[in-house]
């Protein structure tokens, strides 16, 4: 979680748009007060939220006193405080703003005029210790599989800082338990084929005093893992088509020795390799149709999210239906 203090104005949301902060956090007292006095300044209309995820420290503390409305949830992890916060909150527009406050306004500029559902804040390093080698690595190579694995042009698919319409919230069952979650939700963006957009914005340096909780090779692996496994769940026909072929290539791999063999002398010596052939011919003939039957269960399944989400009103409707 990072933000900074700049004045952008006296600026007030579209009338009868409410706007609703979500910050979570885990032990961020050093932080915390300024993060919420820099999204109070930088939208002052909006109500903003503090979700503790059971910090040892006195970060509830230090935000309640800052003014936010501070709630507390005990099932650790950051896919947890997101789907509690997705839950709680009933508001037009929700953003998940852990780093630069002032670019708050330009995201929620974008989601409104356009009618978006999701405006993602691309981080920009302002500095060398704003991103550690290992995370910028890490970030490209998750990157780069997400785009090969759901042709997706996202260029910072790990960003916490998120601006969502209702109708994305109320319509994203939230899986994931812990970083794993920004990959989730842009899976269920592009599934959806819904709008959306980045914005970049600064992202600088933790002050001193402030330690962050990501780990390099554990959330990474997590991540990457988190990766595969979606596209197993969205894309299964592709997944356990590809898994299918790859047996059977191996299995007939083994049969042509075994093949050439029997033409020529009229005898199957290899009974074993002919056995573990005709095994991994089998299995490969019902992970297709495995990959075949899910897949209309996922599109069951994605129907079910699209309803979830058309029985929400647009950004931009919600307040011109309650004026109207």
């Amino acid at each position: 979680m990072k933000a900074i203090a700049v004045r952008v104005g006296d600026w007030q949301p579209h009338a009868g748009q409410r706007v609703a902060v979500l910050v979570p956090c885990f032990n961020e007292e050093a932080t915390i007060g300024n993060v919420v006095a820099d999204f109070r300044a930088a939208l002052p209309g909006a109500t903003i939220y503090v979700y503790d995820n059971n910090s040892a420290d006195r970060t509830g503390d230090v935000a309640r006193a800052a003014g936010a409305l501070v709630r507390r949830e005990r099932h650790q992890g950051k896919g947890n405080v997101v789907r509690r916060m997705f839950a709680d909150i009933d508001a037009d527009l929700d953003g998940d703003a852990t780093y630069d406050a002032a670019s708050a306004r330009a995201m929620i500029a974008r989601l409104t005029e356009e009618r978006l559902d999701m405006v993602v804040g691309a981080r920009v390093g302002q500095d060398e210790a704003a991103y550690r080698l290992g995370h910028r690595t890490g970030n490209r190579l998750l990157r780069g599989f997400f785009a090969l694995a759901f042709h997706a042009t996202f260029s910072d698919i790990l960003s916490g800082y998120r601006v969502f319409s209702r109708r994305f919230v109320k319509s994203f069952p939230v899986l994931s338990r812990g970083f794993e979650i920004e990959t989730e939700l842009c899976v269920h963006a592009l599934e959806l084929e819904l709008p959306v957009a980045e914005v970049p914005t600064p992202y600088y340096a933790r002050p001193q005093g402030s330690v962050s909780k990501l780990s390099t090779w554990r959330d990474g692996v997590r991540i990457l893992f988190t990766i595969v496994d979606l596209y197993r769940s969205e894309r299964p026909l592709a997944f356990f088509s590809a898994l299918g072929i790859a047996l059977a290539v191996v299995s007939v791999g083994l049969a042509v020795p075994i093949f050439v063999t029997y033409f020529e002398q009229g005898i199957v010596p290899r009974i074993p390799t002919a056995i573990l052939s005709t095994g991994l011919m089998l299995l490969a003939s019902l992970s297709i149709v495995a990959g075949l039957v899910l897949d209309t269960v996922t599109r069951g399944r994605r129907e079910a999210k699209l309803i979830a989400y058309l029985e929400q009103a647009a950004p931009g409707e919600q307040w011109d239906r309650r004026q109207g």
